[in-house]
């Protein structure tokens, strides 16, 4: 029997803590009109220090376990899309899993820059498909902040932070994923690159946690070429992967494109001959969240009511690597009301969680008292006796 991918729940969280162009450019020559001309961007979410892409993940991953309705048991698997991990290892996503409380889960992260959630949203639908698994959690989530040059006109500009989540869950009803198309081409890698993470304090108050020199650790990006690259590789992965599912852009209810500078996606449906307003298109109030800002935008238009059931929808992501994208889905699902009370079992949810791993940690730590630490030392320890 066939089995598909379906997107059954979905959620998002910003930080609090907005930064306007105006702000930036108390501390950067520029002005909010020089911004918004070229990239259409008026502000972006800031992460607070006490916030890290995990603490983002979270928010976004409970919030879309709450629509699906389902309970964290039920995962199987968890695949976190960010370029901003809190750790190299353990993974963002081995820190969601424990948080979430998903025990029977397999969890990892994934990298591919501004691309890294369609990426994700293709391991998990196919791992479905394949009947290894039935639910799976694809979360983007980024702290752009940190990364990034804040005295670099042509960078600090463009991004923020943010997290946005999806649930695939597997049934034999046709729909759900029905292609996706992943690319790369690594020789044009230098066009949009982070030689290496960097984690300084995020900004509070302004940039001055970025203005002691500490550029080498930080994006850097050719943005004449990235502008050019973008513009082409959006509507060949758009036609290709329209073509694999057997539909035109006349099928299509909403494109829903990675957020990186409304003047890409503009000539993107120009290219493609498609009115502008079947873009959804959220980069004003949010800058690039990266792989971010794919889901962060759908959970948008399905706020707003832009998807009813049978409406085909297309997600495409494009970014360093180089790389690009693009899934379409039928949605298929109405969203459902959620209570105050669906939201207090969120959190009380999240609490049981945190406790049981801490009682783990306790665990482990007594099961570990009077032993030795490795088992060359026990062996010593046992021909002593």
């Amino acid at each position: 029997m066939d089995k598909f991918a379906h997107i059954i729940g979905w959620g998002s969280y910003l930080p609090e803590r907005v930064l306007t162009n105006d702000d930036i450019a108390k501390t950067v020559n520029t002005s909010d009109e020089w911004i918004y001309t070229r990239t259409g961007i008026k502000q972006r979410h800031i992460a607070e220090a006490r916030e890290s892409t995990a603490t983002l993940a979270y928010e976004a991953a409970s919030r879309a376990l709450t629509v699906a309705g389902l309970t964290a048991s039920q995962i199987d698997l968890i695949i976190v899309a960010t370029s901003t991990p809190s750790h190299m290892f353990p993974s963002t996503a081995c820190k969601l899993q424990d948080d979430l409380g998903a025990a029977r889960a397999g969890a990892f992260d994934l990298s591919a820059a501004c691309s890294g959630f369609v990426y994700a949203l293709t391991m998990a639908s196919q791992s479905i498909q394949s009947g290894a698994i039935n639910t799976a959690v694809v979360v983007g989530a980024e702290t752009m902040s940190r990364v990034l040059d804040w005295t670099d006109r042509g960078t600090c500009i463009l991004f923020g932070d943010g997290a946005g989540a999806v649930v695939l869950q597997g049934s034999s009803v046709p729909g759900g994923i029905m292609s996706s198309t992943l690319r790369s081409d690594g020789s044009g890698g230098e066009l949009l690159s982070l030689p290496n993470l960097y984690r300084p304090p995020a900004p509070v108050s302004g940039m001055e946690p970025f203005l002691n020199g500490h550029r080498h650790n930080v994006i850097q990006m050719n943005g004449r070429q990235v502008f050019r690259f973008a513009t082409r590789v959006i509507v060949d992965s758009i036609e290709d992967v329209l073509e694999k599912a057997g539909l035109t852009v006349d099928d299509v209810a909403l494109f829903v494109p990675h957020q990186a500078n409304v003047r890409i996606i503009e000539a993107a449906a120009k290219k493609l001959k498609v009115a502008a307003d079947k873009f959804y298109v959220n980069v004003e109030m949010t800058g690039n969240t990266s792989a971010a800002s794919i889901p962060i935008a759908l959970c948008e238009a399905v706020e707003k009511g832009m998807l009813k059931p049978n409406d085909n929808v297309v997600f495409v992501g494009f970014g360093g690597g180089l790389t690009w994208a693009a899934s379409v889905a039928k949605w298929d699902v109405t969203p459902p009301e959620i209570t105050r009370v669906d939201q207090q079992l969120r959190r009380v949810r999240f609490i049981l969680a945190r406790v049981r791993s801490r009682l783990r940690r306790i665990g482990r730590w007594f099961t570990g008292l009077g032993r030795s630490p490795t088992p060359e030392a026990r062996l010593r320890d046992a021909r002593k006796k």
